[in-house]
């Protein structure tokens, strides 16, 4: 089998491709804005291996490089919640527009499968908790989110109209290795920068759901080869949450710090669109015959690990 995947030198991304590698022939469509080489090097100079550098905004050369594709991982996406506050326009350009030219390129090229990486926040501040893949209505409090859900939109609709097959995941907060950003990430930098202070976004009781990277990949591997429907959707995450808090007494255990003192800005939410809850239901992929590996707390401390080493 031929698959693209976008952003697939990114966090996920590449993770993705070390994965999809050892049994297909992989391209990877990436313009490098957030990804980076080295997380694919390894995998240049392989004969079932392609790199494209190039942007999803560009359908002549999307369309060009998606003629030989029979599947299409669509992993590509400006990951940074908290900059939708400050730049309005970016989610829209690198969330929605490129997955509707993504799809059209699919489309003029007859490609009737793609697998979606979208996320917890289209739910918004869900009253349910854990939320189901079924709960409504969806009211993302994030542009991040609502770009996520128009582009849920896009290929739900591409596929009843076009005769396409779907799998979209919403993700919790994905960790691990080759992590860029993110609240572990931030806190191992800040406590580089000042071991003695640790400024916390809120309230420190922000609490969610942490997935280790690899349990994310073993998780879209399995809902892609398990699934029912033509278009289907599954929640991917842990079965606990932790909170912030937490989260930075981890990050300071694992430094061997003492008396680090936490500074925190305050309130509920670490930011505009910040949702300070969340805990997805994963019974329906449970049901299916996948659970995580890992719990919240033990990905967490997992990722400092390896960031610690990697950064």
């Amino acid at each position: 089998m031929r698959i693209m995947v976008t952003g697939g030198a990114g966090f996920i991304g590449s993770h993705l491709v070390d994965k999809l590698s050892e049994k297909h022939e992989v391209k990877v469509y990436d313009n490098l804005s957030s990804g980076k080489i080295e997380f694919i090097e390894k995998h240049m100079n392989k004969k079932n291996f392609e790199f494209v550098k190039a942007d999803l905004l560009d359908l002549e050369t999307l369309k060009r490089e998606t003629r030989d594709i029979d599947l299409v991982y669509h992993v590509a996406a400006n990951p940074d919640v908290k900059l939708g506050a400050k730049d309005t326009k970016i989610h829209f350009e690198q969330n929605v527009r490129t997955t509707y030219n993504l799809l059209e390129a699919m489309r003029i090229n007859d490609i009737r499968d793609i697998i979606f990486t979208s996320t917890s926040t289209v739910y918004g501040e869900a009253k349910t908790i854990p939320t189901p893949e079924d709960y409504g209505p969806l009211i993302p409090i994030s542009l991040y989110g609502a770009s996520k859900l128009a582009a849920e939109a896009f290929i739900t609709s591409y596929a009843h109209t076009f005769g396409m097959k779907a799998v979209i995941f919403r993700f919790a907060n994905i960790v691990g290795p080759r992590s860029t950003h993110g609240v572990i990430y931030d806190f191992i930098m800040k406590l580089r920068r000042n071991p003695r202070e640790l400024e916390i976004l809120g309230d420190g009781t922000q609490s969610k759901s942490y997935l280790y990277v690899k349990d994310c990949i073993d998780a879209i591997i399995f809902g892609y080869e398990h699934r029912k429907e033509d278009v289907e959707i599954f929640n991917i995450g842990s079965e606990d949450w932790i909170n912030v808090r937490k989260i930075a007494d981890i990050v300071v255990e694992e430094m061997k710090l003492r008396n680090v003192k936490y500074k925190f800005t305050g309130g509920k939410r670490g930011w505009k669109g910040d949702v300070p809850k969340m805990l997805l239901s994963i019974d329906k992929i449970k049901n299916y015959g996948w659970k995580p590996k890992y719990n919240s707390e033990e990905s967490v401390r997992l990722t400092v690990r390896h960031l610690l080493r990697e950064l």
